[in-house]
Parts: C-alpha cells; sequence; structure tokens
C-alpha cells in the first residue's frame, strides 16, 4: 500500500454519528472512507435506528420517519457530499503507529487493510435484552430499551420496566409521565440504583414495583403486539401475568469497542473515554462519537451532533499537523 492510499479520515461506523461525520468531513473536502459494517460482528448498517419503525423526536421529520428511511436519507447525503462508503466490518485497527492500519471484512469473506491519518469510531452500543425468543418477536411491536423514544406511543396504558439500576428507575419514572401505570420489574430483593432514584421511584403512586422475579415470557406474539408479560418470583416460583402494552427493558447497553481494547483509554464501563465537551480520546488523530463514548444520552439527535463534532475535530488536528 502506498503513501497515496492513505485517507485522511476513516470513519468507523455508519450509523447517525458515523454518516454525520462522513457528511461534514466530506464538506471539507477530506475524502472521508466510512466502513459501515454488515452485521457479523455486531455493527449494523444505518446503527441501531435500522430495528426503530417510527421516528417521532428527530428533528424535521413533523409526519414521523422509519428509522431505516432517516438513515437512508442520512447515508444518500453523505455520499452525495463525496463520502466513499464500503461495506465491511473492521476486525482489528493498530494506533500504535502513524498513519493507523486497519482491516476490515467484507460479506464475501476477503479482508482489506487501509491507512488513515485520523480515525473516527462511530461503532455505537448494543441494548442488553432478556434474550427471550418471544421478545424479540415483538421488538418495535411493544418492547423497547429507549422509554424516551417509544414511551409516547403508549399514553394512557399500562407498561412494565424491567431493570434496578440508575436508567431503569429514570424510565419507569419517565413513563409515569404518560402512561396509565408502570410495574418495574427486578430479580433481586433490593435495587442497585443510588438511593435518590430509588426514592423517587418508591414514592411514585403510579408505579408498582415486584422485586424478586424475573421475566418469562412476553406475552402477544400471536397478536403481534405486546399484550402482557410473564413473571416468576425467584422465592417461591410463582408465576404470574401482567397486562401491558409494552415492556421496555432497562439492563443496561454494551459498546461495541471490543476492537480498541489495548488500544485507546477506555472507562471501567467499557465506553471509549473522550475529554468532555470533545470527541478527543487519549490517542492524538483518534476521535470517538455516538453511542460508543455516550452512555448517558443515546439519543440519535446527541450522536449526529457528536460527529459532526468529531469530523470538526479530525479537520483541525489534520491542519494543524500539516497532515491534509
Amino acid at each position: 500500500m502506498s503513501d497515496s492510499d492513505v485517507r485522511n479520515v476513516i470513519i468507523i461506523g455508519s450509523g447517525p454519528a458515523g454518516l454525520t461525520a462522513a457528511i461534514y468531513a466530506a464538506r471539507a473536502n477530506l475524502k472521508p472512507l466510512c466502513i459501515e459494517g454488515f452485521n457479523a460482528g455486531g455493527l449494523i448498517p444505518g446503527g441501531q435506528l435500522m430495528f426503530t419503525s417510527e421516528v417521532e423526536n428527530y428533528p424535521g421529520f413533523p409526519e414521523k420517519v422509519t428509522g431505516q428511511e432517516l438513515m437512508e436519507r442520512f447515508r444518500a447525503q453523505a455520499v452525495h457530499q463525496g463520502c466513499d462508503i464500503i461495506t465491511g466490518d473492521v476486525t482489528r485497527i493498530d494506533l500504535s503507529k502513524r498513519p493507523f492500519e486497519l482491516w476490515a471484512l467484507d460479506s464475501e469473506g476477503v479482508e482489506r487493510a487501509f491507512k488513515a491519518k485520523t480515525v473516527i469510531a462511530s461503532t455505537g452500543a448494543r441494548a442488553n435484552y432478556v434474550g427471550l425468543e418471544s421478545e424479540n418477536k415483538l421488538k418495535n411491536k411493544g418492547v423497547s430499551a429507549c422509554a424516551v423514544c417509544d414511551g409516547a406511543f403508549f399514553r394512557n396504558q399500562d407498561v412494565v420496566v424491567v431493570g434496578g439500576g440508575d436508567t431503569a428507575m429514570e424510565e419507569a419514572n419517565y413513563l409515569t409521565g404518560m402512561c396509565k401505570s408502570v410495574t418495574l420489574v427486578h430479580r433481586r430483593d433490593e435495587f442497585r440504583a443510588s438511593i435518590t432514584m430509588q426514592e423517587r421511584v418508591i414514592k411514585n403512586p403510579k408505579i408498582k414495583i415486584m422485586y424478586s422475579h424475573t421475566v418469562e415470557e412476553v406475552l402477544g406474539v400471536e397478536e403481534d403486539h405486546v399484550t402482557g408479560v410473564r413473571v416468576k418470583s425467584t422465592k417461591t416460583g410463582a408465576v404470574t401475568d401482567i397486562p401491558a402494552a409494552a415492556m421496555f427493558v432497562a439492563i443496561g447497553h454494551t459498546p461495541l469497542a471490543d476492537i480498541f481494547k489495548g488500544q485507546v483509554e477506555l472507562l471501567d464501563n467499557g465506553y471509549i473515554k473522550t475529554i468532555p465537551g470533545t470527541t478527543q480520546t487519549n490517542v492524538p488523530g483518534f476521535f470517538a462519537s455516538g453511542d460508543v463514548q455516550d452512555y448517558v444520552f443515546r439519543q440519535a439527535v446527541t450522536a449526529a451532533g457528536s460527529g459532526c463534532m468529531a469530523a470538526l475535530e479530525a479537520e483541525r488536528w489534520l491542519a494543524a499537523n500539516d497532515a491534509h
């Protein structure tokens, strides 16, 4: 591979963060390459929004838009601005030398090597689910991992939240603002959330707490939408069916950052560590945007914003280092 094959910037991932970075980098004439993934290693072209049937909270779409259509528009805009996009899963990366080098496996199983002066990691995070077949069949049909994204679809209805950490507490409280009732199901006999968050939940009259219960089944597969949740007591073995229009799973997310381990500094929770207010990592020229570094908001619009930041910071880094 000759020096002429070295890219100014390679973007790993094609969700809202990656494609926004691609748009900005292309407009800055950086001639970016975006490696969009094909889901062999968990990286999905278009990101998690590809699993979202309706998006109501992305600015500019008052009539609603499907997640697939929204990401198709992102991709088309990136290509129109001049970004090269290839389908492949990045399997390894070497940030120890310059230019950076990475390897991607295409859908035919062929591995290609690439070099870049800067890299933007936008690999995202995967929501953790209970792991039931019925749960999988009813995703986006009442099963969700994001109350902020989907809670409004279940106004004045009964819903279930699964989890016992701060996220579960936040989701349960948030849902009481629009839902008829919230049943919070937790497998242990005490929450692991902060005391303040626990107190808010316990004092909320619209929240019913079921400690020491696990989800056995999501009901409604035949109806093609959630009709209830079957739970089982870990102490007595008793089974209870909870009528509900939705089940929100809040048992954490797993950042897709495995290929960066040992290469860049990660937080204790596995997310890429960035300098607050930036997308900069501890490796100069390596930036991280979207859900692979944001474990707080995890929204399409915030991911897109950080993708913009990453592209601008990559451009400035290239200019400052006479690398463009």
